[in-house]
C-alpha cells in the first residue's frame, strides 16, 4: 500500500498531534526529501520524538523509511498519467475525480475483501435486513434496501429511531440490522443496536474510520476513510465513498449466489414491463 494511503486511511483515528504531521506530509510530499526529522518537528512545533512514534506507528523503521517509502511513490505516480476529467480545463472536475479516488482507495484498503465477504454473508443469510440512517445517512439505507429487495431479501428500512425501535420487536436470531451513521455517536442509534443484539440479531455499522460507540457495539464494521480540509468537498467525498464501499458488499452479493442473481434479473425485468405502454 502507498504510505500516502495509508496515512489518509489511518488520519481520522489520529491524535491531534499526529494529524497535524500526517497533514504536513501529505501537503508537501515531494519537499519531504528535504526535510530531516528534527527540520519536521521544528517546523510545526513539536518534538522529533512524536515524529519519529507517528512513523513507527504506521508501521515504518523510522523516519528515513518513512521519507525513502513516500519518494518512491512519487516516483511511480510521475511515471502514470494525469487523470482526465472528461473535459479539458475542468480543473474543478479533475480536483473532486482525484480527491474521491484518493478516498476510495484509502477506504479499499481498510475493508479488505473478507471484511466485505463476511457483512455480504450476514446479510445473506439473514432472514430479515433492517436499515437505518438519519439525514443524508438515509440515503444509503434507502438505496440499498432497495437493491437488497430486487435481490429477493427482506428489507425493512426506517428512517427515524422510533419507527426501527418498534420494529426491533421483529427481530430474530441471525437477522442483521445495517446503520449507517457517518460519526456513530448518535445515542439512540446506538441503543436500537444494543437492543437488537439482545434479539441475537448481528448489527453492521456503516461509519467514518475513528473509534465511536455504534462501531463499538457492532458485530461488524464497514469504515469510510474520506478526508479533506474544505467541509463542502469532504460531505461530497463520505458520501461517494459511502456507496463505492456498499457497492462492493452489493456485487459480492450478486457473485455468490446465482438463484440471487436471477431474481435481481427477474425483478429489473418485471419492473420494465410495469412502465412499458
Amino acid at each position: 500500500m502507498s504510505p500516502l494511503v495509508k496515512i489518509r486511511s489511518e488520519r481520522d483515528r489520529m491524535s491531534a498531534v499526529e494529524r497535524r504531521i500526517a497533514d504536513f506530509v501529505l501537503e508537501n510530499a515531494q519537499l519531504l526529501r528535504d526535510y530531516s526529522s528534527q527540520q519536521l518537528a521544528n517546523a510545526l512545533g513539536i518534538s522529533q520524538s512524536s515524529v519519529v512514534k507517528f512513523t513507527q506507528k504506521l508501521g515504518f523503521r523510522g523516519y528515513p523509511d518513512l521519507k525513502y517509502s513516500v519518494g518512491e511513490a512519487i516516483g511511480r505516480a510521475d511515471d502514470g498519467e494525469a487523470p482526465d476529467a472528461g473535459h479539458a480545463g475542468d480543473a474543478v472536475g479533475a480536483m473532486l475525480w482525484e480527491r474521491k479516488t484518493r478516498a476510495e482507495e484509502a477506504t479499499g484498503s481498510i475493508n479488505p475483501p473478507d471484511v466485505i465477504a463476511h457483512a455480504a454473508d450476514a446479510i445473506g443469510a439473514a432472514g430479515k435486513v433492517f436499515l437505518i440512517g438519519l439525514g443524508e445517512d438515509d440515503l444509503h439505507a434507502h438505496s440499498f434496501a432497495l437493491r437488497l429487495s430486487l435481490l429477493g431479501i427482506v428489507a425493512m428500512r426506517q428512517h427515524d429511531v422510533g419507527g426501527m425501535a418498534a420494529q426491533v420487536g421483529l427481530a430474530g436470531a441471525g437477522d442483521v440490522l445495517v446503520v449507517f451513521s457517518e460519526h456513530g455517536r448518535h445515542p439512540l442509534l446506538t441503543k436500537v443496536a444494543r437492543h437488537f443484539r439482545e434479539r441475537r440479531g448481528r448489527v453492521v455499522s456503516v461509519t467514518r474510520h475513528t473509534a465511536n460507540p455504534l462501531r463499538a457495539v457492532a458485530d461488524l464494521s464497514l469504515v469510510v476513510a474520506a478526508h479533506d480540509d474544505a467541509s463542502y468537498v469532504q460531505s461530497l467525498i463520505y458520501q461517494s465513498t459511502v456507496q463505492q464501499l456498499m457497492d462492493r458488499v452489493f456485487v459480492h452479493l450478486c457473485e455468490g449466489d446465482g438463484g440471487r442473481h436471477q431474481r435481481y434479473v427477474d425483478a429489473l425485468d418485471r419492473i420494465h414491463r410495469l412502465f412499458e405502454p
